[in-house]
């Protein structure tokens, strides 16, 4: 089985790349999630097999529930070391783009990172991919930026060499971003992918206990609320939908990752087809966060671009709702009527 995803072209230009720098960076996007933690910790990894001189830098906090992967106190946020991550922007020789498709997922650290002297390369699984690089690898049907950073460090001969720094983040991401191989995962190459990670002695069932069973509390209560008291059930239309509001997250405790996974528990339902998420940001008024989830050949991300200001796979995509948590349950509705033939 061929898990190659470099054209020849592409892996000389990889390689040479690589080899002309000595100052390298590797950023995700916003509010990263395993994938994007998973993938810039792994190819971090790489390049430090490579001999760089490597710092991972994200634009803001990230889940509680990554604190414990190897190297995470190596990163660096933008948003609270924002004149150091701007003087490396400017020193850097070759910038690594992860987990997302154009500069504005990046938030406040785009004009940096638009505006550095550097050589970038994009490697991403998401749609349309919009970013002025060296280098594109963009591949929207792999499973996670962390299955396409493993396919090129196995393609580039490196995996042999490397040992559990690279190998468990890349699982965790890999895992986290298919709900732990639960959609988005049915090629055989993925579990070929998993088979040699495992030839590394990580704990697959440790690193899902880390990530899945390692909430607080107030998450667990967060979450019985919002099943009993929040969720709207359209049986009518195999959908469902719930929203929280700032005062509701305020009143569980809520800490960044707390929601993560939620959406994915009404698709328990017998015969749903679609749930969708609704958060109002903890900090600025008049947004609202979306996620959504389906299953099949619904296209959430048709869904997400049309009505939310989104997009992304085709069974897990986000959005967002410039308005009130109102609007955005009207928007909700709407979209869900709308797209009523293929949900039923």
């Amino acid at each position: 089985m061929n898990i190659n995803i470099l054209d020849n072209d592409q892996l000389v230009l990889m390689d040479q790349l690589i080899s002309d720098a000595n100052t390298v960076l590797v950023v995700c996007h916003k509010s990263p999630d395993g994938d994007a933690v998973g993938s810039t910790l792994g190819w971090a990894e790489f390049m430090r097999h490579r001999g760089k001189d490597v710092t991972v830098i994200v634009p803001d906090q990230y889940p509680d529930f990554l604190k414990w992967l190897p190297n995470t106190e190596k990163i660096v946020r933008y948003d609270k070391h924002t004149e150091k991550c701007d003087m490396l922007f400017k020193i850097a020789d070759l910038i690594f783009c992860l987990d997302f498709n154009t500069p504005s997922r990046v938030d406040e650290m785009q004009q940096a990172l638009v505006s550095s002297p550097a050589k970038k390369v994009q490697i991403d699984h998401h749609l349309k991919p919009d970013l002025d690089a060296a280098l594109v690898v963009s591949h929207p049907e792999a499973s996670s930026t962390c299955e396409l950073v493993f396919r090129i460090v196995w393609q580039m001969g490196a995996f042999d060499q490397l040992d559990k720094q690279f190998a468990v983040p890349v699982y965790c991401g890999m895992m986290t971003d298919t709900g732990g191989f639960t959609f988005n995962s049915n090629r055989p190459e993925i579990f070929l992918i998993i088979s040699e990670l495992l030839t590394k002695h990580i704990d697959k069932d440790r690193i899902y206990r880390n990530v899945f069973h390692n909430y607080s509390e107030n998450r667990i209560r967060l979450m019985g609320y919002v099943m009993y008291e929040k969720l709207q059930y359209m049986p009518e239309y195999h959908a469902a939908f719930y929203s929280l509001t700032r005062d509701e997250l305020k009143r569980f405790n809520y800490i960044k990752g707390d929601t993560e996974g939620l959406v994915n528990i009404p698709q328990q339902i017998k015969g749903l087809k679609l749930s969708i998420s609704l958060r109002e940001d903890t900090e600025k008024p008049n947004l609202v966060w979306v996620s959504l989830r389906s299953v099949d050949d619904f296209p959430c991300n048709l869904m997400a671009e049309e009505f939310f200001n989104g997009g992304g796979h085709l069974n897990a995509s986000g959005g967002r709702v410039d308005g009130s948590i109102e609007d955005a349950i009207e928007i909700t509705k709407k979209a869900i009527i709308a797209y009523q033939n293929k949900l039923k």
